[in-house]
């Protein structure tokens, strides 16, 4: 069926893209994140443990709701590996052994290229006159922000 919420067919289709590409990094943020919960060691390994865990919670939600975005708009969320690793910006981690600062540096790297690129896409929606959209990205960003602040203190 056919939308009718005031947004041609063009405007949605380049949202929905957007949405896909943001959905593709998630999806590998969220996977990173989990195998660093998995891999993590140390003096402090039940605290990373954990704290690693409330973040990939956070992620799986945030994946969620985007793709949920997604199908509002009248779109279809991509949903294979190949397609999450295709359109992603980010870079898989495919590093057998990690140390465990080397693991915040590198969530902390993804997660502010992420707000980086979700202000891009606030933008981009602005201008596409998606005022709906653009408040859910400005709300994924700002969760995004808070993690990267986490990641940082950890770093300090």
């Amino acid at each position: 069926m056919k939308l009718n919420i005031g947004l041609d067919q063009d405007t949605l289709k380049q949202v929905n893209e957007l949405l896909n590409a943001l959905l593709a990094d998630q999806h590998v943020l969220y996977i990173k994140t989990r195998k660093y919960h998995w891999n993590v060691s140390g003096p402090s390994f039940l605290e990373y443990h954990e704290f690693f865990e409330k973040q990939y919670t956070q992620l799986e939600a945030a994946i969620d709701e985007v793709a949920e975005r997604i199908r509002t708009l009248g779109g279809r969320p991509v949903s294979t590996m190949e397609d999450f690793l295709k359109l992603t910006s980010l870079k898989e981690d495919k590093s057998d052994e990690i140390k465990t600062p080397d693991m915040f540096k590198r969530l902390l790297d993804d997660h502010e290229q992420s707000i980086r690129e979700l202000r891009e896409d606030v933008s981009k929606c602005e201008e596409l006159e998606d005022a709906g959209t653009a408040d859910f990205l400005t709300n994924l960003m700002e969760d995004h922000e808070k993690m990267a602040w986490m990641l940082r203190k950890y770093l300090s």
